[in-house]
């Protein structure tokens, strides 16, 4: 039903071989994303990435990490065209500059090794993405008064950065390959979660639950513990068939 409305949204252009990025979806405040494959990777392996930070033991990594490589898998399958010349051309950037760029192995069933290339979003902070703004831009507000020696250190460490300049010493490359309108609702109807974009809000939002987990510690024993029967809400009576609270 989703994919169908991409297609309503842009029935007045003319037809296209790939989606033009920016364009409508069909869904208010959703638009067509530049680079879904790339995104996708990137976020599906930072999530497994994390997620080994987890007990083995835990239910959450255990079925976070079923459904993430199902899903990963499912993008590592469709390739745009002309994606291992890209590769190719790109591979000594890639390799000189590791602080940038991610190299995320791949086994394919032949075995053998393939792998993909996506930025480092780290890489890109300084970047401006917004328009200039004419005062004071919002953020975590600083306690006023002394701070420890530490703090203090910090401190000089943010101001004697330079964004500009970390900026301009980013290495740049051509972008990875589209893929096609086809091969975009291919990933859609395997996924089965929407559109493309969507899956990517969503990928987003699971990246971020696995590090509260992390932050949290849920697999470990409640400081407080549970009175005798707080967490068993219903039990079937045998004898008469019925469902009765306990």
């Amino acid at each position: 039903m989703r994919p169908a409305l991409r297609l309503l949204a842009v029935a007045s252009k003319p037809a296209s071989k790939f989606l033009e990025p920016g364009a409508p979806t069909g869904i208010t405040g959703l638009f067509t994303h530049s680079a879904p494959r790339s995104t996708l990777l990137y976020l599906y392996s930072s999530t497994l990435e994390k997620l080994q930070t987890l007990p083995e033991s835990s239910v959450y990594r255990q079925s976070a990490e079923a459904l993430t490589r199902h899903r990963m898998s499912i993008i590592e399958r469709v390739k745009p065209a002309g994606l291992a010349e890209w590769q190719t051309r790109v591979a000594q950037t890639v390799d000189a500059h590791p602080e940038a760029f991610r190299k995320i192995p791949i086994t394919t069933q032949s075995g053998e090794k393939e792998y993909n290339v996506v930025w480092k979003p780290s890489a890109q902070e300084g970047v401006e993405t917004a328009p200039e703004w004419d005062d004071e831009a919002p953020g975590k507000p600083m306690m006023e008064g002394p701070r420890s020696e530490e703090d203090q250190i910090q401190q000089l460490g943010r101001m004697a950065r330079d964004p500009v300049e970390e900026h301009r010493v980013i290495p740049r490359i051509e972008p990875e390959p589209s893929l096609t309108a086809e091969q975009v609702q291919e990933i859609e109807g395997e996924v089965g979660s929407g559109l493309i974009e969507e899956v990517i809000q969503v990928a987003e939002g699971e990246l971020e639950l696995v590090h509260k987990m992390a932050e949290a510690k849920v697999w470990e024993d409640l400081e407080e513990k549970p009175a005798e029967g707080q967490w068993t809400y219903f039990e079937r009576d045998t004898h008469t068939g019925t469902t009765q609270a306990s």
